[in-house]
């Protein structure tokens, strides 16, 4: 795509829309950007877009542009049915999002992961692990750096691994990875999504622009529809599939290659999941065993994530603050081999936590609710699990260790938002970090 003097609007003020803009300029570009915020409240990013010679027009005037665009570039975090996408949509000769820019401007082939949850971690394993074994590779997208700034900062690839979001997914045209890969889908985003089928259709794109080369990589329980190229399926849940597993292994029914999940780092079987998605890139690219067994032992999970913290007196510590809604709890419960003391709860949100009073029945010993929707999840849950109430984070981890035998779990799995009590899933995190480690001390 040939940018050299053609005018660019960039839609968000965020790093998305930066690294866009970032990248259009590179390329010769005349670049505007706008974001409808307040002058006052986006002052920081309006210095940092002057720094690339981008002005960033903000406020009501945002969204009445002078002139029409050659291209538009829309920021994830901008739902297309917003007044500022429609009018930049009428004023451009094509409105793309940030992900399908960047596409048109790398020959990189592309590993691309999409899925409700799992997304990051699978990301990052496939990223560790391909550079494990000499091939350099990052990991971008909707994690850590934008798929623009890859592009633009001139470092050599041999593959990029992305995590798309179905935000990013809506506003593709011609984006077609060489790998795709969907760990799972449940409902979420409901609050973006008028229904369940058009979250499911955003996230669906991601194989729309497939062909017969292409390799897809999904969920044995995910139904996809008839899908060009070579298919790979697994579950840690279900019989059948290539990739399946049983007493801590992962065993590839094709090869008859055993995988000693158990060894590494990773906890659960939902992580399985995440490792046999890896398993099957590393066996279509053709990767040495021993150096993917020992990158998959070595990964730690990114934070938040069923992170291990501790070990006390046989007990393990799982933080899992990133567990923001119900598939994500049912993934971290079902995913447990020994019993669970759970912490859960957080903010009230509307979920219906009598949608998992069965799989808490069966993985649960007890459950230690908090938050605002504590006494919902405990109600729900009367007489399938013992429930009993704390009134903060350090609360429950110590009356969690007074609950716990030695072989339990205590998870710290939510299962919902953190806006009750902290700022985000990540200082909800730290809080159950702290308060573990202040256990080991005392």
């Amino acid at each position: 795509m040939d940018l050299q003097g053609k005018r660019i609007a960039v839609l968000g003020a965020g790093s998305s829309g930066y690294a866009a803009a970032a990248l259009a300029v590179s390329r010769g570009a005349f670049v505007e950007a706008y974001d409808n915020g307040s002058e006052e409240k986006l002052a920081p990013a309006v210095a940092k877009f002057s720094g690339l010679g981008v002005p960033l027009i903000c406020g009501d005037e945002a969204i009445s542009p002078a002139g029409s665009f050659d291209l538009a570039v829309i920021s994830p975090g901008i739902d297309t049915a917003w007044p500022i996408a429609r009018v930049f949509a009428a004023a451009s000769s094509e409105l793309i999002g940030e992900i399908e820019f960047a596409d048109r401007l790398s020959d990189v082939p592309v590993i691309a992961i999409t899925g409700t949850n799992g997304k990051t971690t699978t990301t990052a394993l496939i990223a560790a692990m391909l550079n494990a074994c000499g091939i350099r590779a990052i990991a971008a997208g909707n994690i850590g750096l934008a798929y623009s700034e890859v592009i633009s900062s001139g470092v050599s690839y041999d593959w990029v691994v992305l995590e798309v979001s179905s935000f990013q997914l809506e506003t593709i045209a011609d984006f077609a990875p060489e790998i795709a890969i969907w760990t799972n889908f449940a409902p979420d985003h409901m609050d973006r999504y008028a229904t369940l089928a058009d979250y499911y259709a955003a996230k669906y794109r991601l194989f729309e622009n497939l062909t017969a080369s292409s390799l897809v990589i999904h969920k044995l329980e995910c139904d996809l529809g008839a899908l060009p190229g070579e298919i790979v399926t697994f579950s840690a849940f279900a019989d059948g599939g290539r990739f399946r597993y049983g007493q801590g292994s992962i065993h590839d029914q094709e090869s008859g290659a055993v995988f000693p999940f158990s060894e590494g780092t990773l906890q659960g079987k939902h992580n399985a999941e995440n490792v046999m998605a890896a398993l099957a890139v590393a066996s279509h690219l053709g990767l040495p065993r021993e150096a993917v067994q020992s990158a998959v032992n070595s990964f730690e999970a990114p934070p938040h994530r069923c992170e291990k913290v501790a070990a006390i007196d046989g007990v393990l510590y799982l933080n899992d603050s990133k567990s923001t809604n119900l598939h994500s709890l049912e993934s971290a419960l079902m995913g447990q081999e020994t019993p669970v003391v759970l912490i859960v709860g957080g903010k009230n949100k509307g979920l219906d936590f009598s949608e998992l009073r069965e799989v808490a029945g069966r993985t649960t010993r007890v459950a230690v609710c908090i938050g605002e929707i504590a006494q919902h999840i405990a109600t729900a849950w009367d007489g399938a699990v013992s429930c009993r109430l704390a009134t903060d984070v350090p609360a429950a981890v110590q009356l969690a260790s007074e609950l716990a035998r030695s072989g339990d779990v205590v998870l710290f799995s939510p299962g919902t938002s953190s806006f009750d009590m902290f700022s985000g899933y990540e200082a909800r995190g730290l809080a159950f970090r702290e308060a573990v480690t202040a256990l080991v001390a005392g």
